[in-house]
């Protein structure tokens, strides 16, 4: 399914796009609404993000791993919280007139994209009670909290156990070829 909405988006087979619409967008509406955002401000981020897929799919196949909804709301998830960091960094002056370019802002979302599938296929190579707890800690659970959900008998060994995943998940990372190309710019 995946792949007939990717070929629907390069082709601009509207009836697809249509059934992308009304399976994605009111996840994509109600996140951005809850996070500071209108439906305008949706509909705007959800369009960039079709258009965006869509030329990167042109550019190099996208392999979805998950489900093509879930994969349409991160990219616009990542694009809301872009929006939002640079709503929070522009400063008001009249003075100055600010000249934003459109192509630089997208590229840097892509690359975001890219880092972030970079880490979700590096979590799933890491065994399966490192990406547990990890997935607990990436989530702001506390050490206490870890402890009651696992079989660890203290708050430390929580801790020691989680540097050393955060330590395999990273040395994962840094040997994969792509990582030189997502670094921070």
């Amino acid at each position: 399914m995946e792949e007939i909405f990717l070929k629907a988006l390069v082709k601009g087979d509207s009836k697809i796009i249509t059934k992308i619409y009304t399976i994605s967008f009111p996840f994509v509406k109600k996140f951005i609404k809850e996070n500071k955002g209108s439906t305008q401000d949706a509909e705007d981020i959800f369009q960039k993000a079709l258009l965006q897929i869509s030329v990167r799919h042109r550019k190099e196949k996208i392999n979805i791993k998950s489900t093509f909804e879930g994969y349409i709301f991160t990219v616009c998830k990542n694009l809301w919280r872009r929006e939002l960091n640079k709503q929070k960094n522009r400063v008001t002056n009249s003075e100055i007139v600010e000249h934003v370019s459109e192509t630089r802002d997208n590229s840097l979302a892509l690359v975001e994209q890219k880092r972030q599938e970079l880490f979700i296929e590096k979590l799933n190579e890491i065994s399966d009670n490192c990406r547990n707890i990890l997935t607990l800690f990436f989530a702001k659970t506390s050490y206490a909290d870890i402890v009651k959900d696992t079989e660890y008998t203290s708050e430390s060994v929580v801790r020691q156990r989680v540097f050393k995943c955060k330590k395999r998940l990273t040395d994962l990372i840094k040997k994969d070829v792509r990582f030189n190309s997502l670094k921070e710019l």
